[in-house]
């Protein structure tokens, strides 16, 4: 009889690759420079945030595989927020309230770019939405230009098949200093 004990679960290697792509993007300098994303602790919670995002809002519309790759996605950025709030010496005790506190923000956001994205009316949601979350003013001076690039983002993935994106592999468009 073998034991599986030490079997490999593809589902969250995926989903730990994923997540690394989406820190790595979230890490991109014009994401600050170019966009004005505040570079905080905040403001990089919010660039990871949304990359995730856009790699989960990809593989909610594919199959069984695919949503538990983006459940395992979803796992390891929480295990990492629970990590570093720890580093940063956040008792115990607090940790699970702290924790319920970012995913209900996270869903938040989910839902207003997710509005955001498929509003055709003449206001741009998106960029109100980016402007709330990430720079605390809907009418911030960069929010459009950033819009502009979650839009690209988000096509830039809904061209990539799923199989590849479920075997831990996402590319996101290039992003550029003005």
């Amino acid at each position: 009889m073998k034991l599986s004990f030490f079997k490999k679960d593809p589902a969250l290697e995926a989903g730990e690759a994923l997540y690394a792509a989406a820190v790595e993007q979230a890490r991109m300098p014009a994401l600050y420079a170019t966009f004005g994303t505040p570079d905080t602790v905040e403001g990089r919670f919010e660039q990871v945030a949304l990359h995730v995002y856009l790699i989960l809002r990809r593989l909610k519309k594919d199959d069984p595989g695919a949503k538990k790759v983006g459940q395992k996605l979803f796992d390891v950025m929480f295990q990492n927020l629970d990590d570093a709030l720890r580093e940063l010496g956040v008792g115990d005790m607090s940790i699970g309230r702290k924790i319920r506190t970012l995913a209900g923000n996270f869903y938040g956001r989910v839902a207003a770019y997710e509005d955001g994205l498929a509003s055709a009316n003449g206001d741009d949601d998106l960029a109100k939405a980016l402007g709330r979350n990430i720079f605390e003013d809907e009418d911030a001076e960069t929010a459009g230009r950033l819009a502009d690039y979650v839009r690209l983002a988000a096509a830039f993935i809904e061209k990539q098949p799923v199989a590849r994106i479920v075997g831990g592999i996402v590319q996101f468009p290039q992003t550029h200093e003005s």
